[in-house]
């Protein structure tokens, strides 16, 4: 994780001047026998780091607990409520603007962050500056540049996308074996009611056989270049393409 979260000081970002600010969200909950805990907050971390750099913003530190009361029947999950996570992106951004800082992408490594889409909704009122990344259509352009070969109701949770993107970007975080656990449960029509243990007992929904590091780093590659009509919207871009290294 140490490459993963900013080493950025106060000097560092003084002299970077007003750019938009890039917040991870991701989770604390079960990804299978051989997939960390810390997956969703993993890929979360990857992703901003990578729109950071090539775009030059603002890399915050990462929301590591969140809301996967899905995943409550399972071993190692640890959720917040809605509530409190609603109320965490609504600090921040506050504190963020009366920095000064002109906007806010959050990029969601979760998909039970569900809360997330209210909260952006709500801060836009008076005019964009808050967006969430990825979209779905982010998601889909990403899955075709790569040549995913499961589709997106079939690859739920820790199958070839997210597994892809551990392959690339950590790849020492994939247990030997991965290739073992695929599981088909494409169609989940009361997963709000049973959680994902009604699905799964291995905790994985998807095909992580398929996964490859050079997968993974298409994914990427295609959430840099579709973050920037993000970005332009909350006046993220135009401000130098330096790296958020240091």
């Amino acid at each position: 994780m140490d490459d993963l979260i900013t080493g950025a000081t106060s000097g560092d970002e003084r002299r970077r001047g007003r750019a938009v600010a890039v917040l991870p969200v991701g989770s604390f909950e079960q990804h299978g026998e051989r997939l960390p805990l810390t997956t969703d907050t993993l890929i979360a971390c990857l992703i901003a780091r990578r729109i950071a750099d090539d775009h030059g913003l603002f890399l915050l530190p990462p929301v590591t607990v969140s809301c996967s009361h899905e995943h409550a029947h399972m071993a190692g999950t640890v959720s917040i409520s809605a509530g409190t996570l609603y109320a965490m992106i609504k600090d921040i951004w506050r504190s963020l603007e009366g920095a000064g800082v002109p906007g806010l992408l959050i990029v969601n490594g979760h998909g039970g962050n569900y809360v997330l889409s209210n909260v952006v909704q709500e801060l836009n009122v008076t005019g964009p500056r808050v967006a969430l990344f990825p979209a779905h259509e982010d998601r889909r352009r990403a899955r075709a540049a790569a040549g995913l070969e499961s589709s997106s109701e079939e690859d739920m949770h820790g199958g070839e996308f997210e597994v892809s993107l551990l392959l690339h970007g950590v790849p020492h975080a994939v247990g030997e074996g991965i290739a073992e656990d695929d599981h088909s449960a494409p169609e989940r029509p009361h997963l709000l009611t049973l959680g994902v243990a009604g699905y799964t007992t291995t905790g994985i929904i998807g095909r992580p056989s398929l996964a490859t590091a050079a997968k993974g780093k298409a994914i990427l590659d295609s959430f840099s270049g579709t973050a920037a009509g993000h970005l332009a919207l909350i006046g993220g871009l135009g401000r130098g393409g330096g790296s958020s290294r240091c």
